[in-house]
Formats: structure tokens, C-alpha cells, sequence
């Protein structure tokens, strides 16, 4: 597909700015909509008398409302640019997460993170992707991995921040003080710092020429190839990140030591994200696919192999996060690699559905493999050959050349 007319690049001193407004968005967005809930799941459980699966499966409904908005979300923003749908998506939160703070029932509970989801879809990666691909032109590989390695560190600075007031506040008083913060941050930050012109990818004129541009690649085997590899790779990903604890203890370590392999892993995704510009250069998009998606297959195989000793399962889980951090930035980059940069918001929404579907379903799934296979080992082999069959599959994402 042609970028002509899909670009409007930024001139470097404006685009650092909206890395860094966007960078700022990030931290806060996934801080607080995401990593905030692990933090909290176990005080609204016990706080409420709902089972950790019902509260778990309605952060879920939302991960999964926000894969299917997503659809939605990318083709508005290819219409209206990132500043006003991204300053929606900051507004839609804060009812939100009104909403299930203050639940009183279950039903409420799940509308309020439903809601949640649908927020997420505007102000998390996926927007922020399409905004620096369509802004940073040939530098967008840069651009998206200062914006993940730096939107890795959400974790790293709620989780705590979480925890620390909900010492001495209840779930709901914390989750409010959050909100507090993400509308002061986010709803400003969005409006005022993605001020700047967008090129509309659609014309009334040329409605019908770009409907065709985008079905005829959605159709396409490549994308269908696409779609279902990085599903799957996510799917693997996500499981593991979920039940590489509980591996640890069936290993014979404790929860703490199993959480520092974990904490361990999130320095090796920051490491592969910071490798990846250099490695991208060097491959083509099939390529890279197949050898990261290879190498989270052996490494998961290879926590399943390996008992022991500690120190070669923390290495072996920092190769886990490597295979993780380069699996975000070939999911920002994988349409535009392909397809270029027109219509990416559209294309990219569709992209992301399954494989927040996947990521959503993968906590359940995970430990129900565990459980159906006897063993946390015996499910990482599963997940390690979902792995390899997603590498095999990445082969077929190459699209064919269009006839001249």
C-alpha cells in the first residue's frame, strides 16, 4: 500500500515532545487502568467475599472489551488523529473507574471495568503506536522503542505506589486517590500535547478507493498469517508471565524467589527493547518474527527442562523477557513493515483484537493447562510449542508482491 499522503512527519523538536507527552500517558494509563488490579485483586476479593476468579474475569472482560473497541478506536483515529481520541479515552476512565470503585454488586463491578476497557483502547499502545507511526516517519522504530521501554516502567512505579496506599487506605479509597491522578495527567497531556496537524487517511472522495486498500489486506493470507502467529506468541507470553511463579514453587523455591525471576524478567524485555532498533536494521520483518518468536519457544522449553539451579532458571527467565520486550515492538511495527504506514490505524486495531483476546484468556488457560497436563512443567511445554508453531506460522506473513 502507498504511504503518499499518509504522513504527516513531525520535525524532531516536536515529535521528542510527543514522545515524551505520550511516554508520560503510558506510564500513567498502564500504571493505574493495569497493574494497579494485581496489586489490589486480593483486598477487593476478600473485601467483597467474590471468588479471585469472578474478580479476575472482570479485568479480563475489560482486556478483552478493549481488543474489540480497538477496531473502532483505529479507524477514528486514522480519521481524527490521536489528540481527540486519546483525550476521550482519558475522560471515558474516570467514570469508569468510578464505577467499579464504588460497586456495591458483582454486575456493577464487571460494567465498570467493561467500561474500563473501552477507555483502554483509546490511551494505551495501540493509539500511541499509530500516533508515532503516522508523526515519526522513517524514525518510528526509535520513536516506539522509547516509548515501550519507557512504558515498561508503568509497573515499576504503580505497582509500589499501589500497594503503599492501600496500606493505609481501602481498595476503592485507593483506586480513587489514583484517579485523581490519571485525570490531572492524562486528560491535559492528551489534549495540549498532541496538538499538532494530522493528514485524515480518508476522503469522502476517495472513500471507496480506501475501502478496497484496506479489505484487500485484511483479506489477504499474510495478515491472516499475522493475525493468528502473534495471537498465539501472545497467548504463550502471557501465560508464562502469569504462572512462571507457581513454576518456581513446584521447582522447589519459594513465591520470593519466584517473583525476583520475574521482576528479573521484566530487565531482560527492557534489554530486548533497547537491542531492537539494531536487530531490526539487520532483518527483514519475517525474519526477526520467526527468530523471536524461536527464541521465546526454546527459552519457555527450556524453564520446562531445566530444574534447577536457581541461578539458570533466572537466566533463563531474563531470556523469557528478552523474547517479550522484542515481541511488543514487532507488534507496533508489524502492519506498517508489511503494509506501510496508510490506513495504519485501521489496520493495526484490527491486528490488536485477537491478540487481546488472547492475552486476556491466557491467565485462565494457562492454569487450566497446568491443570489438565499435572504439572506447571508440562504446561510450559505446551506453551513452548504453541510458541514454535506461531515461529513456523510467522513464515507465511511475508505479502505477495502486487502486480505492476
Amino acid at each position: 500500500m502507498s504511504t503518499a499522503g499518509a504522513q504527516q512527519v513531525l520535525e524532531h523538536p516536536a515529535l521528542r515532545r510527543v514522545v515524551a507527552v505520550l511516554c508520560l500517558t503510558q506510564i500513567t494509563s498502564w500504571g493505574i487502568l493495569y497493574y494497579a488490579f494485581p496489586v489490589l485483586a486480593p483486598m477487593i476479593t476478600a473485601d467483597m467475599g467474590w471468588s479471585a476468579t469472578a474478580v479476575t474475569a472482570a479485568f479480563s472482560a475489560g482486556q478483552i472489551t478493549a481488543g474489540l473497541v480497538g477496531i473502532y478506536v483505529g479507524r477514528r483515529i486514522d480519521r481524527l488523529g490521536p489528540r481527540f481520541v486519546m483525550t476521550a479515552g482519558s475522560i471515558l476512565a474516570i467514570p469508569a473507574v468510578i464505577c467499579f470503585a464504588t460497586a456495591s454488586t458483582y454486575p456493577v463491578f464487571l460494567v465498570g471495568w467493561i467500561v474500563a476497557g473501552a477507555a483502554m483502547a483509546a490511551v494505551l499502545y495501540p493509539p500511541a503506536f499509530v500516533a508515532l507511526t503516522h508523526w515519526a516517519g522513517p524514525d518510528r522504530v526509535r520513536a516506539l522503542t522509547t516509548l515501550t521501554l519507557v512504558g515498561g516502567l508503568a509497573s515499576t512505579v504503580f505497582a509500589p505506589v499501589a500497594a503503599s496506599l492501600s496500606a493505609d487506605l481501602s481498595w476503592r479509597e485507593t483506586y480513587l486517590v489514583l484517579l485523581v491522578f490519571l485525570a490531572l495527567v492524562t486528560v491535559p497531556a492528551h489534549w495540549f500535547g498532541l496538538n499538532h496537524p494530522w493528514a485524515a487517511e480518508r476522503t469522502r472522495d476517495k472513500h471507496r478507493t480506501n475501502y478496497m486498500a484496506v479489505r484487500g489486506v485484511l483479506t489477504s493470507k499474510a495478515f491472516t498469517m499475522l493475525a493468528i502467529a502473534m495471537s498465539m506468541t501472545a497467548f504463550s507470553v502471557f501465560a508464562v508471565v502469569v504462572n512462571l511463579v507457581s513454576l518456581f514453587i513446584e521447582r522447589g523455591y519459594s513465591a520470593g524467589q519466584g517473583a525476583v525471576a520475574l521482576g528479573l524478567g521484566g530487565i531482560g524485555q527492557f534489554c530486548g527493547r533497547l537491542a531492537y532498533a539494531r536487530f531490526a536494521a539487520r532483518t527483514n520483518a519475517t525474519t526477526r518474527g520467526v527468530i523471536i518468536f524461536a527464541v521465546v519457544a526454546a527459552s519457555t522449553g527450556l524453564l520446562a527442562a531445566v530444574p534447577g539451579p536457581y541461578a539458570a532458571l533466572v537466566v533463563v527467565s531474563m531470556v523469557v523477557g528478552v523474547g517479550r520486550g522484542m515481541y511488543t515492538l514487532i507488534q507496533a511495527t508489524a502492519v506498517s513493515d508489511r503494509w506501510g504506514t496508510s490506513h495504519f490505524g485501521q489496520l493495526n486495531g484490527v491486528l490488536t483484537a485477537p491478540i487481546m483476546v488472547a492475552s486476556a484468556i491466557a491467565p485462565f488457560a494457562g492454569a487450566a493447562i497446568a491443570a489438565a497436563t499435572g504439572s506447571q512443567a508440562r504446561a510450559f511445554v505446551v506453551l513452548a510449542c504453541i510458541a514454535a508453531a506461531a515461529a513456523v506460522l510467522f513464515l507465511a506473513t511475508t505479502p505477495r508482491p502486487r502486480p505492476t
